[in-house]
C-alpha cells in the first residue's frame, strides 16, 4: 500500500512503530480493535477486518478503505488525546446506497468519496463535534465536513478543503 496522505508535517506519529485503532460500527453492532501499522508497514488483515467493518450495511458490500483514511484517525486520535471507540457512521456507500441517499438528503455529494473508499463520517462518544472538526481541520489533509445538528464530522483523503 501507498505511504499515508497526510503531509509529513502533519503526521507527528508517522514514527510510530504500531498505530492501533478502535472502531465501532452503530449500524452493526461489529467493533474491530487492531494495529494496522507494525514495523513500518501497513497490516493487511487488520486494513481488511477495517474495510469489512467500514461496508456499506445496506447493500452488504465492501472495497478496500484507503490506508490514508486511518492515519487520519489515527492522528486526529493523537491530537484529541483520546483513546477511544470512533464511531463509524457512514464508510464506504455503494452507488446504489449514495443515489438513495442523494434522493433523502441536499448533503449529499453525487460523486462522493465515499464510494471509492475514501471518507469516513465519525462520532467519537464523549468528544464534542467541534472539537473532533478543530482537530480534523489542524491536521491539513483532505476534505472536513461538519454536521452539527446529526452529530458527526466527515474526513476524506481528497483534495484539502472544509465545510
Amino acid at each position: 500500500m501507498a505511504a499515508s496522505l497526510l503531509p509529513q508535517t502533519a503526521l507527528a506519529s508517522r514514527s510510530a512503530p504500531v498505530r492501533q485503532l478502535r472502531l465501532y460500527n452503530p449500524h452493526t453492532g461489529e467493533r474491530v480493535a487492531a494495529a494496522y501499522w507494525e514495523n513500518g508497514r501497513y497490516v493487511k488483515d487488520s486494513l481488511q477486518e477495517f474495510s469489512w467493518l467500514c461496508r456499506d450495511h445496506r447493500e452488504d458490500a465492501q472495497i478496500p478503505i484507503d490506508a490514508g483514511l486511518f492515519d487520519q484517525l489515527f492522528e486526529l486520535q493523537r491530537r484529541l488525546g483520546v483513546q477511544k471507540d470512533i464511531h463509524v457512521i457512514c464508510g464506504y456507500r455503494s452507488a446504489k446506497t449514495n443515489a438513495m441517499l442523494r434522493r433523502q438528503s441536499r448533503g449529499v455529494a453525487k460523486k462522493s468519496l465515499h464510494m471509492s473508499g475514501q471518507a469516513v463520517d465519525i462520532r467519537i462518544p464523549g468528544v464534542e463535534t467541534a472539537r473532533i472538526r478543530k482537530a480534523a481541520l489542524s491536521l491539513k489533509a483532505g476534505g472536513v465536513g461538519y454536521y452539527p445538528r446529526s452529530h458527526f464530522v466527515h474526513l476524506d483523503t481528497g483534495d484539502r478543503r472544509h465545510w
